[in-house]
């Protein structure tokens, strides 16, 4: 499946979206995107620690932010695939020279597009939908929420939306703030030059975007004093999360690796919840789950804490911990909730517990 994505990806996207994929979920999710991005706008607004050039080139790149949801509407042009893959010839009982004429195809295709000019928002690029991953490209200054994520723990449109504004918006808050993290606040509003995702494994269009990296606004637009301030909230942010230790493998947290996921879960969390807040404002309260003894706003953390149930090997766990840019899974959990005013409100946290102590980092 690996290979067949690799090599065939834009065909298997275009079956995954005829047979499994819902035309309105793509209009749900760009609603949230409007909620959670408008709520990224109030916050960059009220923080107290920018001062008012920044901030105005922070709402900038906000407003500028474009969001790929769902696929493109080229994917389902059978023509433009098929011209895409004319020279491809595979024969269904040669598996081995079927991988050989892939592999030569797409070598041929990479070296094809040397001296061409980068196309900002190319469909091909934003094409790969049948994953459950979500992306900030910072080359674009856009986010991209795949068809394959809209699904299952993260998503659906029939169900009551504080789950899904846990779930999905959470992702989507994380994304956006993606942008304004320790290497996201490096780019200006036009193009940038790195590239992240939600969970470890990068899309296979990270090696494409890699090498349109020269095209990037690398551009320091923070004034100094906000820039320190940043800096200093970001600190707190490492050394909250380098002090939990991963019980499985008796091991701390990197609380320097992980800053820019944990900024982003963060944020993230945050934009998302209150997004839900002003979507009840504009379309009326829901009700709770049957069965269940616990509020709305308590069942929106509680989605936003499902997606990220997990069961690791020691070894995987210790490789992650060691050398990978997401914190543990517990983590990302535990750190964001507990520095969320309404998390421990609703949950009637005593002040000074672990999931509400009287210190909370924020950046956003």
């Amino acid at each position: 499946m690996t290979s067949l994505t690799g090599s065939l990806g834009l065909s298997l996207s275009n079956l995954y979206v005829k047979n499994f994929f819902n035309e309105d979920s793509k209009d749900h999710a760009l609603s949230m995107v409007k909620y959670i991005t408008n709520e990224f706008l109030n916050i960059i607004k009220e923080v107290d620690w920018m001062d008012s050039a920044t901030r105005k080139r922070a709402k900038d790149k906000a407003e500028a932010i474009v969001p790929y949801i769902g696929y493109p509407t080229e994917l389902m042009n059978d023509t433009l695939l098929t011209n895409h893959y004319k020279n491809v010839s595979m024969k269904p009982d040669e598996y081995f020279m079927n991988v050989m004429q892939l592999r030569r195809w797409s070598t041929d295709y990479s070296f094809g597009q040397l001296r061409k000019p980068h196309i900002k928002g190319e469909w091909k690029k934003h094409a790969q939908v049948a994953v459950v991953n979500a992306f900030y490209n910072s080359l674009e200054n856009c986010i991209e929420f795949p068809a394959g994520i809209l699904q299952g723990a993260f998503f659906s449109k029939d169900r009551p939306n504080y789950l899904n504004f846990g779930a999905i918006g959470f992702v989507i808050g994380h994304e956006i703030t993606h942008g304004f993290d320790d290497r996201g606040r490096q780019f200006d509003k036009a193009t940038g030059g790195h590239f992240r995702a939600i969970s470890g494994k990068e899309s296979c269009l990270e090696i494409k975007l890699i090498l349109d990296f020269q095209d990037g606004n690398n551009k320091n637009w923070w004034e100094h004093e906000t820039d320190e301030n940043f800096k200093g909230r970001a600190q707190c942010i490492i050394h909250q999360y380098g002090n939990y230790t991963v019980p499985e493998i008796n091991m701390p947290v990197n609380g320097i690796n992980t800053q820019g996921e944990n900024i982003a879960d963060n944020g993230g969390i945050k934009e998302a919840f209150r997004a839900y807040q002003q979507w009840v404002k504009d379309n009326g309260p829901e009700g709770a789950l049957p069965g269940l003894n616990y509020t709305p706003d308590q069942l929106f953390w509680i989605s936003a804490a499902n997606v990220w149930c997990g069961k690791y090997r020691p070894e995987v766990m210790r490789l992650r911990t060691i050398s990978g840019s997401h914190s543990p899974a517990p983590y990302r959990v535990i750190g964001p909730m507990s520095n969320t005013i309404e998390f421990a409100e609703q949950f009637n946290c005593p002040v000074g517990s672990p999931m509400n102590p009287k210190h909370k980092c924020t950046v956003w």
